[in-house]
């Protein structure tokens, strides 16, 4: 496949539902990753475009979406709870040519802006793009406004989050993670401020009616569907709560439709 088949794939019609899964990198116990193959063969279930993934784990367990619809993306920054000042910064630890030896069919980075070691996260995610701009691997932009250095333009209802955006698109990624900025009027900012899909993340584990009424909001003003975790794979039901995303994004459905057909 070439990088346009790619996302037509990883994004049907312009909209996907990934879930990433690669938060054991950072905090384990995990609650909700410890049957990694049984929440994985869940999501197939469930019909979710992308399964987000550190490489041992799409390495492992990548057969299971093997002629299904789901594919894997394989997540290539790291840190852990247990770097003190540097847990925040993230770094590299693969490279582009192993995504598809892997099971992969394309790359993921973060970058905290804001954060110290901003600068080597950048360059890290800008490395990655190169490589897969010369491999026709897309690569999903997981860039967050967060951290003690943040300064904030005047006037940015978005709170550095359209920035963020702006940056995924600018390095080079083909698909950006952004967050919910609390309400409709500035999450349209967001989405106005880069031309490829965005996705939005889950943020804290919340009230399942309340996500998905963020959801709701986040793609009637602009995003592309959804890549979140905990959301997920922390919930009682994830496969539901999967289920319910790709009703709301590739059907349009209401959030009270997608709930009941699911009974959730």
């Amino acid at each position: 496949m070439n990088k346009s088949e790619r996302l037509e794939t990883l994004l049907p019609n312009g909209r996907g539902v990934w879930i990433p899964i690669d938060h054991g990198m950072s905090d384990y116990p995990c609650q909700g990753l410890e049957d990694t193959e049984g929440l994985i063969r869940d999501l197939v279930t469930a019909g979710v475009d992308a399964i987000v993934a550190q490489k041992g784990v799409v390495s492992h367990y990548g057969h299971l979406c093997e002629g299904t619809k789901t594919n894997m993306v394989i997540h290539f920054s790291a840190s852990t709870r247990h770097g003190g000042a540097d847990s925040s910064r993230k770094v590299s630890v693969g490279q582009a040519s192993e995504v598809e030896s892997r099971g992969g069919i394309a790359a993921s980075a973060q970058v905290n802006i804001g954060s110290d070691g901003e600068a080597a996260m950048l360059e890290a995610l800008g490395d990655l793009t190169t490589q897969c701009h010369h491999l026709g691997l897309p690569v999903l932009g997981m860039v967050y406004a967060r951290g003690p250095n943040l300064n904030i333009e005047d006037g940015d209802a978005t709170k550095g989050v359209a920035h963020a955006a702006r940056v995924a698109f600018e390095i080079g990624c083909d698909v950006g993670k952004t967050t919910w900025t609390g309400d409709e009027a500035s999450f349209a900012h967001v989405t106005a401020a880069a031309p490829i899909p965005l996705l939005v993340a889950g943020g804290a584990k919340t009230n399942t009616f309340d996500m998905l009424t963020m959801v709701k909001k986040a793609m009637n003003n602009g995003a592309a569907g959804v890549c979140m975790g905990r959301q997920v794979f922390a919930h009682e039901q994830p496969s539901a709560v999967a289920k319910a995303l790709v009703l709301i994004v590739h059907h349009d459905a209401s959030v009270e439709e997608a709930m009941e057909q699911v009974r959730l």
